[in-house]
């Protein structure tokens, strides 16, 4: 046992894709056994990550939840912000310039009103639970906008550490919401072509919810969708900690 978790430990990020990979075929198996395909398999798996991780934490006292687990820290780097960039980034090549033009006007209203909405409301939400200075409001309702947003907005404005851990709860949540429930609305909105897929990504801006739900729906229109909801995350990079947050201060003082 001990020269295998010796060879885990050493190849720890090929060890990290084997887990997520048993993780995913388990998720789909539970998504076809359990729910007839309805909660798609990709929603659970990251409900089962995220009870993984909390138990993880829990039984090391660590902070990276299962990567403080010496043969599992691999998930750390797999997780971490390089690869999770690198994929974003890699949706771009799935794209036909021909259906980015279509989208015009509407795609940018689309991706301006997806993050001031997420904004308003995560900024109310977080008022009405007791988070009044504009620091805690501007976190929070960045992090409505996206898990990233949330905590790059908190650090250039100074929020406690508490208040950017709502915000990755937060976008979290959405990230989850969107995946399970895009293919369930998708008939309804007309989700099924690409400059749709494009306001759709605007709108609701979560990378990984976008990405998720759209591979659920007609993998086709991925790199469509995950393309503006790429725009919706750095464009919330730069309004988040500025704009909206000189805003809040010049509303609430």
């Amino acid at each position: 046992m001990d020269i295998i978790a010796d060879v885990l430990e050493r190849n720890g990020l090929l060890f990290a894709f084997v887990v997520v990979g048993a993780l995913m075929m388990i998720s789909g198996w539970l998504s076809k056994t359990l729910t007839r395909g309805r909660l798609q398999g990709s929603g659970i798996a990251i409900m089962l990550g995220l009870v993984l991780a909390y138990f993880g934490g829990i039984n090391t006292g660590g902070e990276a939840g299962m990567a403080d687990i010496a043969i599992f820290s691999g998930l750390g780097l797999m997780g971490g912000a390089m690869l999770r960039d690198f994929a974003i980034v890699a949706t771009a090549y799935g794209v036909d310039l021909q259906e980015i033009k279509k989208a015009g006007a509407a795609g940018v209203l689309a991706l301006l009103a997806g993050i001031v909405v997420s904004f308003v409301v995560g900024a109310a939400v977080a008022a009405a639970f007791g988070y009044t200075d504009p620091e805690s409001m501007a976190t929070i309702g960045s992090g409505a906008a996206t898990y990233i947003v949330g905590p790059v907005t908190g650090t250039a404005v100074g929020a406690s550490s508490e208040v950017i851990a709502l915000s990755v709860a937060a976008g979290l949540i959405k990230a989850v919401v969107v995946m399970v429930g895009t293919p369930m609305i998708a008939p309804f909105i007309g989700l099924n072509n690409p400059k749709s897929a494009m306001a759709y990504g605007g709108l609701m801006g979560t990378t990984s919810g976008v990405a998720g739900g759209l591979a659920a729906t007609d993998k086709r229109l991925v790199p469509y969708g995950a393309m503006t909801a790429t725009f919706y995350t750095g464009l919330g990079c730069l309004l988040g900690p500025s704009i909206f947050y000189f805003a809040l201060v010049g509303l609430f003082g």
